[in-house]
């Protein structure tokens, strides 16, 4: 390195020769020996040679120029003596001892400088004259007049020189390498395989790199495709047979293998490897240790290494030869015929595995064949229970026989084997085997069980329970040993029904059903148990548990219900019939088990035995109010009007409830007896003045049913309902059949007087609009009330109106649901959402809120969701005969046949009763004695006539 400072360069460009900073202003300061140097002279004159810094330079120049000009300083320094910059000048031998120095100093920082370029093998040009001894003299420059000489050598004299040998330790190597890549060594198909998925990586990153930069090397798809030919040959190759060289190939299954093909990434890669050092480490350490031999195979099986897989799975076999999972995963390795020799090498080294030869036998391909290997394997292990089973499934019915008759006798505590044995013999030996079983088995239920089956299937039902009730007996003795609990009895009961034993069944559940039950809880225990033995689908064993229920308490109400219920929804009618007789036989004082039965004999058109059983009924109840107006109704229904009449007049006679004068008066009325029924509805307010009923039946009568329509009949109406309103104020349905009256009054004739003017349809709404208020003050916060002034605003056409009244009907009601059923439903397309979601939050489970939000959906066109929403609203009340008819009429616009016959067949199930369309409907006395169907018809075209109309409205 140079011991001179670094000259930077001026941002101005090289300085002019002879250029001296700050000597225009006079700050050229001193001039020393240091700054000029070495002052011998040069070779051509008097010019000193220069080193330094740049000042140094500049004053040596400016003592060359004085020199030329007059002769040196000296000689311009005038007589005074001094210099131009008031100095002396300097005298002789001052600086004598200063030179020496310098001398001294210039002398070693030379040969500094030549230390220097000595270390850096500065590359200098020769001088003219002779080097220097320590110069080095290069190679090339040595034999630079031999290769002057190599320009005359001819073609001939070039093709004859020897090559050189190269005995360096690199090539040494390389050659090395050469000779073991010229050393052939036959490819794996494991290898073949990597190497086709490699390719295949390297294909799709040369495609991805293309697709970045829009370009690719021909010289890499050549490479690509010339692989990609090598390995299809060698698989053609390797797939081909050895006869004819034709290929064995299936074309689908190898394009579907192709397409089954993973790819495995640079991830999982890296996991594979290190799988392989962890498993690597745990072979070192625990060379005994099976699970780490087959890790290590299956690695390398996931890595499709199957040779490397079988070669270790060998080596752990040699290694744990006592280990029967690493034998098994050798044999799953190999192919089926060396596995069949590993697996019996390794039944030689383990003869009492059992899974070895189970193994062994499902390799084999013929039957005779497996069971050579199991019967060998019974041999070896005459205990195993899972051979014999194995073996003697492979048997004919007269061998297993054989076979499980040895078997028993080996393995004696093999409950399984013993009930087989006894369901391949006849009756009498299959009772010998269980005796037998019986003796070598005591504390086992099983064998008690199979006995009570088999007496069962002779049909000898006495015997069926006496062997359950020795069963129960003989397990008490090992109770200490054996524990056998109610719930597991109930169990095995459940599965007596499901293997077609339901004697057996009951049997077992009268004996257990009892144990560790507390005396106060048998009741509801009993009955819980039966609701989930229905839930299970075990009808039989839900009968029994109920029949010794009912058997306990035989006064108790719920329990028999429970069991009705059962009958009719899992029973026949014969047993349905059994058990409600049994009802009336033990409670006959409760009149429901009779109507019941009169009615299920009415349904299925036996009249004769209905009238009989209510007939028994009026013996024991001469006082009920149901007994008397069902056999109204069963005479009535079929047609005999006369006997009706006289069992309803003995009812008014024994029972005169409120009830019996209105359906007496509603006979008359279908009768077309107008009088009559006014009569008897008269005779009824006088018994009963508080029944809004009658009124109401009175009332419609004087309207719609009386002709002609005039202010006659309009006026004994209002007279009907005025009274109505007196006795009954808080009855809501009079005060919104008043005001409907009132808004109707224009409509009747004026009895031919014209000098009265006809009311007009104003002043009928306004007596309505006040009849309600009226009705609102009698009754605050009613829905209906509140619902029935809205509904009659929009149909006067006075909407605002409508809108002002439905908003203080929420304020007063905020959680009803009907009113808010009627905002969605009379909404605005904008605001039905909002509305929605209004409802939904106040009232969520009302069936009308959820009904309407479903049409919601269905105006959409969102069927599935409307489909479901109407679904939830039928199955929180099934009693809304509304929502099952907007949901037939949603599967009429929407669904299929199927769809449309399902809510029918439920509709009739359910039988619905309430809904304000439905009674409309039902009460209707064009539609008396209707089908639930045809109701739900006609409720639908109303339904439509509604929605019709309140679109209109809107329009």
């Amino acid at each position: 390195m140079s011991v001179l400072p670094h000259k930077r360069k001026s941002p101005f460009g090289e300085p002019p020769a002879g250029y001296v900073p700050g000597l225009g202003r006079g700050a050229a300061g001193f001039t020393t020996r240091s700054d000029i140097g070495n002052m011998a002279k040069s070779e051509e004159g008097d010019t000193p040679e220069v080193g330094g810094s740049r000042s140094a330079e500049a004053r040596a120049a400016k003592l060359a120029a004085q020199k030329k000009q007059g002769g040196g300083p000296s000689q311009q320094q005038g007589q005074s003596g001094y210099g131009e910059n008031g100095a002396r000048p300097p005298i002789e031998g001052q600086f004598d001892d200063n030179e020496n120095e310098d001398d001294e100093a210039d002398r070693i920082w030379q040969a500094i400088d030549d230390r220097m370029n000595a270390k850096r093998k500065k590359r200098s040009k020769p001088h003219q004259g002779a080097e220097p001894p320590t110069a080095r003299v290069k190679i090339g420059a040595q034999f630079r007049d031999l290769k002057e000489q190599l320009a005359t050598v001819s073609e001939e004299d070039w093709l004859k020189v020897p090559e050189v040998g190269d005995y360096s330790l690199k090539y040494k190597r390389e050659q090395h390498r050469r000779r073991q890549d010229d050393t052939f060594i036959p490819l794996t198909d494991s290898l073949l395989e990597s190497r086709s998925k490699h390719n295949l990586e390297q294909t799709k990153a040369g495609a991805a790199n293309m697709a970045a930069d829009g370009t690719a090397t021909s010289s890499n798809i050549r490479g690509l495709g010339a692989a990609r030919g090598t390995v299809l040959g060698m698989s053609l190759d390797k797939m081909s047979d050895n006869v004819g060289g034709q290929t064995v190939v299936d074309p689908k299954g190898y394009l579907t293998s192709l397409g089954n093909t993973q790819i495995a990434s640079s991830a999982q890669v890296g996991d594979t490897n290190k799988a392989r050092l962890l498993l690597k480490s745990v072979r070192d350490t625990n060379p005994k240790h099976g699970p780490g031999w087959i890790a290590s195979a299956r690695v390398e099986e996931a890595a499709n290494k199957i040779n490397k897989a079988r070669k270790l799975i060998q080596e752990g076999c040699e290694i744990c030869p006592d280990q029967e999972d690493v034998w098994l995963e050798a044999a799953r390795l190999h192919p089926p015929a060396v596995g069949k020799s590993i697996l019996a090498t390794a039944v030689r080294r383990i003869p009492n595995s059992v899974k070895l030869f189970l193994r062994a036998a499902d390799a084999e391909d013929s039957t005779d064949a497996k069971k050579a290997v199991l019967r060998k394997a019974i041999e070896a292990n005459p205990t195993s229970i899972t051979l014999w089973k194995h073996a003697i499934e492979l048997e004919e019915a007269d061998d297993a026989k054989v076979l499980l008759s040895v078997a028993v006798e080996r393995v004696p505590q093999a409950v399984d084997l013993w009930l087989a044995l006894a369901r391949l013999e006849t009756y009498d030996n299959a009772r010998r085997v269980l005796n037998k079983a019986r003796r070598a088995l005591p504390s086992d239920r099983s064998v008690w069980i199979a006995a009570a089956k088999l007496e069962e299937s002779q049909h000898h039902a006495d015997l069926v329970d006496k062997i359950i009730d020795r069963a129960f007996k003989s397990l008490s003795k090992y109770s200490d040993d054996v524990i056998v609990t109610r719930a597991q009895w109930l169990v095995e009961a459940e599965q007596a029904e499901a293997s077609g034993a339901p004697l057996t069944s009951a049997a077992i559940v009268r004996h257990s059903i009892g144990q560790g039950v507390e005396e106060e809880d048998r009741q509801r225990t009993w009955a819980e148990d039966a609701k989930v033995t229905i839930a299970r689908g075990s009808i039989s064993t839900a009968r029994a548990i109920l029949a010794h229920a009912l058997q306990a308490f035989p006064s108790k109400r719920s329990l028999w219900m429970q069991a009705v219920e059962l009958e009719k929804q899992h029973g026949t009618a014969e047993s349905l019939d059994e058990i409600l007789k049994a009802a009336s036989e033990r409670l006959p004082r409760v009149e429901l088990f009779w109507l019941l039965r009169a009615k299920e004999r009415w349904l299925a058109k036996d009249i004769d035995m209905a009238r009989d059983i209510l007939t028994q009924a009026f013996a024991v109840n001469p006082d009920s109010e149901e007994v008397w107006l069902a056999a109204a109704k069963l005479e009535w229904e079929t047609g005999e009007i006369e006997r009706a009449r006289v069992l309803l007049q003995r009812a008014r006679e024994r029972a005169p409830s409120p009830r019996v004068y209105m359906k007496s008066a509603l006979l008359e009325r279908e009768e077309a007896c107008w009088e009559e029924a006014l009569a008897l509805i008269d005779q009824g307010v006088k018994e009963h003045p508080e029944f809004a009923k009658l009124y109401m039946m009175a009332g419609q009568i004087c309207a719609n049913d009386l002709m002609p329509h005039d202010h006659t009949n309009l006026g004994k109406a209002r007279k009907w309902l005025q009274k109505g309103l007196t006795k009954c104020p808080n009855n809501v349905i009079l005060w919104i059949l008043a005001s409907r009256l009132e808004e109707k009054a224009h409509t009747y004739a004026s009895n031919g007087d014209s000098s009265k003017p006809a009311p007009s349809a104003n002043v009928g709404v306004t007596k309505a609009r006040s009849l309600l208020e009226l009705g609102r003050l009698k009754n605050p916060k009613s829905e209906h009330l509140w619902l029935e002034a809205v509904r009659l605003e929009s149909r006067a056409g006075n909407i605002k109106m409508a809108e002002t009244l439905m908003a203080r009907a929420l304020q007063d009601c905020p959680n009803s649901g009907i009113l808010l059923a009627e905002t969605i439903l009379t909404a605005s397309r904008v605001e039905k959402k909002s509305k929605s979601a209004l409802a939904i939050k106040r009232c969520p489970e009302s069936p009308l809120v959820i009904c309407a939000v479903a049409s919601l959906f269905a105006s959409e066109r969102k069927n599935d969701k409307a489909r479901k929403w109407l679904e939830r609203a039928v199955l929180l009340d099934p009693d809304q005969g509304d929502s099952w008819a907007r949901y037939y009429q949603f599967e009429m616009q929407a669904g299929t046949e199927e769809q449309k016959e399902n809510i029918r067949k439920r509709c009739a199930k359910a039988e619905p009763k309430h809904g304000e369309l439905w009674q409309s409907v039902r009460k209707d006395m064009k539609n008396k004695r209707i089908s639930d169907l045809k109701a739900l018809e006609l409720t639908v075209e109303k339904l439509k006539e509604q929605q019709a109309v309140a679109t209109s409205s809107k329009e």
